[in-house]
């Protein structure tokens, strides 16, 4: 999708739809009142008749209205006047983009910045105004045969004069941190049979290409020489082989300690032999939505020229059921040196991290971050809102709940206490994969932990917010905001 600034008054907009907001109290925004005005009181008309009560999210079409040139007006609206967030906000404009996106018309203008939201500036809304409504007009059609027509072409958002350059730069920003969540979810709604860690790979190699980033694949006998033995242990029951992709983007200083975010790359969980019930296996294919999220970030950093260094590390496999498989009871080494028992094959994510976050010490990050669909427990304990973050490193924690919170992409601290790691005990091996049912997705992280001697770690437990199940079953791209804010408020804004 095209997305452009607009300066022109909404009435005088020749788009072929142009969206504006009216309030649960039947008051109008500033573009609507404009409107209301050319035409003779056609909005007042509507909302006095009830068609439209200003309900969050509620929209009403006009058609053909005097004294306005474009074709259709959209009302949107924008619930209670001086309550709108940053949640509100991304409804109201998520509307207005279903709404337009369903019309025949190829040119539509939103005219929402101009509303007051809690903690954003007016380029702030223009970039958020992007992203929202990039997000709603977002479509996986790559395996129908005849897909549905969208004639919307390009999108105009409303900017006033005196911010241009400010207001062009958010604007960019925004279609970088979009372009970045399309990926994201792109790779998340493929076919396990096409997404395999070859596939991975490959989108990486591409995304190498197209912005002159650094990338290295590590081979299964890389692998093997490193010493990633539990890697490799989920691999085996499998015969796609197993990557280990490292992409580097390099925007800061040559010198500057770089950001690593280490995403799990199953890209297909069965659970191996400790397999899953049946019920909704196919959505085992979004295991990979944690890699999806590391590259969909690196490529919002590369378009937005962050002044960053990052680096993506993507442990990439499949967890399969096979005479060859790693069975429960098997006891695998690591790179780090710790034995494993490992009591659940299904518990395999934190194997693949585990070895990679090991690698990532000779980077001599800042920071490092892992993204992961890790536990069940976790969408128990959060649902669908909120990802789980632990970690240790508080401030590191602070920034990355303080980036969601802007982005409306929020994750919530779990502790990590002391006690936890302590429920990891094996008799046969320096850790087992798993602790019982108790805090599963406080003692995954205490696994985790283990392996960040000397790193400013943070970890992210994405499993309730990747991807939504039923009728709009889709991954959603998180947390790559989340990601990308983190990015900005590091580099300053």
């Amino acid at each position: 999708m095209q997305f452009d600034l607009t300066r022109q008054a909404a009435h005088e907009q020749s788009a072929g739809c142009v969206a504006v907001g009216v309030f649960a109290s039947q008051a109008l925004s500033p573009s609507a009142k404009l409107i209301d005005k050319a035409s003779g009181g056609a909005i007042s008309a509507a909302v006095k008749a009830g068609d439209m009560t200003g309900a969050l999210g509620d929209t009403l079409l006009l058609r053909g209205l005097r004294g306005v040139k474009a074709e259709r007006v959209l009302l949107v609206g924008c619930g209670k006047a001086g309550d709108i967030d940053a949640a509100a906000y991304q409804r109201i404009v998520g509307a207005a983009a279903t709404a337009v996106g369903r019309l025949h018309g190829t040119v539509a203008g939103l005219y929402l910045t101009e509303l007051t939201v809690a903690g954003h500036d007016e380029p702030l809304r223009v970039r958020t105004a992007v992203t929202a409504a990039d997000h709603a007009l977002y479509r996986f059609t790559d395996y129908k045969e005849k897909p549905s027509k969208r004639h919307l072409k390009s999108v105009l958002i409303a900017g006033g004069a005196r911010q241009t350059k400010k207001l062009q730069a958010a604007l960019a920003q925004g279609v970088a941190l979009a372009q970045g969540v399309a990926l994201a979810r792109d790779l998340g709604n493929q076919p396990a049979n096409v997404c395999t860690p070859t596939y991975l790979a490959e989108q990486a190699q591409a995304l190498a290409k197209a912005h002159k980033l650094e990338l290295e694949v590590l081979e299964e006998a890389q692998m093997r020489e490193l010493g990633m033995g539990a890697l490799l242990a989920v691999a085996r029951g499998s015969r796609q082989p197993p990557k280990l992709i490292v992409l580097k983007y390099r925007g800061g200083k040559p010198k500057a300690a770089p950001v690593v975010l280490v995403g799990k790359g199953v890209t297909f969980d069965s659970g191996g032999i400790s397999i899953k019930p049946s019920a909704a296996m196919d959505e085992m294919k979004f295991d990979m939505c944690g890699a999806a999220s590391v590259l969909g970030t690196v490529k919002a950093a590369a378009l937005a020229q962050l002044p960053v260094n990052l680096i993506g590390v993507v442990p990439a496999a499949e967890n399969l059921p096979d005479g060859n498989a790693v069975k429960p009871g098997d006891i695998v080494k690591t790179m780090a040196g710790k034995t494993v028992e490992i009591l659940n094959t299904d518990a395999e994510g934190r194997l693949l991290l585990c070895d990679a976050l090991t690698y990532c010490a000779r980077f001599k990050p800042d920071a490092v971050i892992d993204i992961a669909t890790l536990t069940g427990a976790c969408v128990v304990a959060l649902g669908a809102h909120a990802h789980g973050l632990l970690g240790n490193d508080q401030k590191l924690m602070d920034a990355l709940l303080t980036a969601g919170g802007t982005v409306h992409d929020r994750a919530w601290q779990l502790p990590l206490w002391r006690e936890y790691r302590e429920q990891l005990k094996s008799p046969f091996a320096d850790l087992p994969n798993v602790a019982g049912r108790e805090a599963g997705t406080i003692t995954a992280a205490a696994f985790l932990s283990a392996f960040t001697d000397g790193l400013r770690w943070a970890h992210l437990d994405i499993a309730g917010t990747a991807w939504k199940s039923g009728k709009d079953k889709s991954a959603t791209g998180r947390p790559v905001g989340l990601l990308a804010q983190y990015l900005i408020d590091r580099a300053g804004g």
